[in-house]
């Protein structure tokens, strides 16, 4: 997987890389430094060259290993906090929301393995590193998972347009806030299975919210 960018550069684990295209012309030498440090193997490569690999790359562009998802046995007791995303397909989104629950302190997201966003590099980019400090579970069924996480105390919380005001419910402490696609919301199964669904009250003629904008409100509008 290549992914581009100098934040996204520092954020990475660098025994992840593989190899590392610079610009000619490239001139920041803290990103040198890391690479002759870690001893990375790097390749002066011509701007337009780059250009075409990946547009906006500001000069660095890395090859990486492909991202190792967790499972659900990564959550611990410590674990207060999960955020469940329900076959969400915009890697936008996807990267937005990645780095509004690391802003939160949330350590694990769970998606779905079919039907929905990977981490790509996309993701990685619009992330800005905070999936360095993020834990994508994949998991092969939603319903199951949320059955798991039940059964370890967490009380599950779905966004839905016609769902209780989230201001006004008394949240437990754990909590799985699930947000659901871009265009279909919450599957039947995962609505089902939730115990509450809340909603963000809409007072314009706009009904309905991009994904990531309603997962930054819900993520530090619930829970302490």
């Amino acid at each position: 997987m290549r992914v581009s960018g100098k934040n996204v550069f520092n954020e990475l684990d660098f025994k992840n890389i593989r190899k590392v295209y610079l610009a000619t012309n490239f001139k920041d030498q803290n990103i040198m430094q890391k690479i002759k440090e870690n001893n990375l193997k790097y390749i002066l490569t011509d701007p337009k060259v780059m250009d075409k690999m990946a547009p906006h790359n500001q000069g660095v562009i890395v090859e990486i290993n492909d991202y190792e998802y967790g499972t659900l046995d990564d959550i611990t007791s410590d674990d207060n906090y999960i955020l469940m995303l329900d076959h969400l397909e915009d890697p936008h989104n996807f990267g937005a929301i990645i780095r509004s629950a690391e802003a939160r302190g949330i350590k694990h997201i769970i998606i779905p393995k079919d039907r929905s966003v990977i981490v790509n590099e996309t993701v990685m980019k619009i992330s800005t590193g905070a999936l360095s400090r993020i834990n994508v579970i994949m998991v092969n069924n939603l319903v199951s998972a949320i059955n798991t996480l039940k059964k370890q105390g967490f009380f599950v919380y779905a966004a839905e347009a016609d769902g209780i005001d989230y201001r006004k419910v008394d949240y437990a402490n754990k909590i799985c806030l699930i947000i659901g696609s871009e265009g279909f919301g919450l599957s039947r199964l995962v609505r089902e299975n939730a115990d509450v669904c809340i909603s963000i009250p809409m007072q314009g003629k706009v009904n309905s919210l991009n994904a990531s904008v309603s997962a930054g409100i819900l993520l530090f509008g619930i829970g302490e």
